[in-house]
């Protein structure tokens, strides 16, 4: 683990659980064992090694430290992107009310290893961020969001307006904060949540397009197919006033039988 004397420049990024305080205990628990191994695979997966980092723990909480080093572009984009997907996995097999949701904020600035903790306003500045209104209202505004990321605007425009990651700038909204003495420009990013796969009676519905099959509840769009020979026209409109149906009772040999199903009107 790296250490220094005096101030450093570095990466502080703090995570918090969304709405710890509301659990029993047995959930307050789960969640204090559950959320650094999240964290740990997360880093592990983006090729970063949480092991050097120093970390200051509090529950539900977790503010992580580490010397600038060129790999902040990493911890924005990869990091983030795995932790979401780690919280997308955990959450997978938990019911609504058991889920973990974090909020995270990233800043830069000088730190130093103090007795007590960090030392700096850089690290009062990262727990403003991860204190401030907009992150709160873009998890109550996103229930099926799993994190909600603020960035400072110092790391906002070191990290993906500098084009170091592959996220863009359209991702981000600009948000003011306003915690305590604390006051500055933040943006903020909502990783969406996974597309659910497409269902089985709407295949393609993640990819729609003007080919793509109806959303239930939707207006039909025109879906009339090539006109057959003759001049006859095929539909594939759905038609549940006009629907027959043949009852067979006893077994029925239909070996070289043709059989075809319509309705009268198209």
């Amino acid at each position: 683990m790296a250490a220094w004397p005096d101030f450093h420049p570095c990466t502080c990024i703090a995570v918090d659980a969304q709405s710890y305080g509301s659990n029993n205990d047995r959930r307050q628990s789960e969640i204090q064992h559950d959320l650094p191994r999240l964290l740990d695979r997360a880093a592990r997966r983006a090729g970063l090694d949480r092991e050097q980092w120093h970390i200051q723990r509090k529950g539900d909480e977790q503010l992580a430290v580490r010397p600038l080093d060129g790999s902040q572009p990493r911890l924005v984009d990869d990091y983030v992107r795995h932790l979401v997907a780690e919280l997308r996995a955990h959450n997978a097999q938990r019911v609504p009310e058991a889920r973990m949701r974090l909020r995270a904020a990233v800043h830069q600035g000088m730190v130093e290893l103090a007795d007590n903790g960090f030392a700096g306003t850089a690290v009062v500045a990262t727990a403003r961020l991860l204190n401030a209104a907009p992150l709160y209202a873009a998890l109550a505004a996103h229930p099926d969001a799993d994190l909600a990321l603020l960035l400072s605007d110092d790391v906002f425009r070191a990290t993906v307006a500098g084009g170091h990651t592959t996220l863009s700038t359209e991702d981000f909204d600009r948000v003011a904060v306003q915690v305590k003495e604390y006051e500055d420009t933040a943006w903020l990013w909502v990783p969406a949540p996974r597309t659910p796969a497409a269902s089985a009676q709407n295949p393609g519905a993640a990819r729609r397009g003007k080919h793509a099959a109806p959303v239930p509840g939707e207006p039909a769009a025109d879906r009339s197919g090539p006109a057959a020979a003759g001049g006859a026209v095929i539909s594939n409109d759905y038609r549940g006033d006009q629907i027959s149906v043949t009852n067979i009772a006893g077994p029925v040999d239909a070996r070289g039988a043709v059989f075809g199903f319509g309705s009268t009107g198209g």
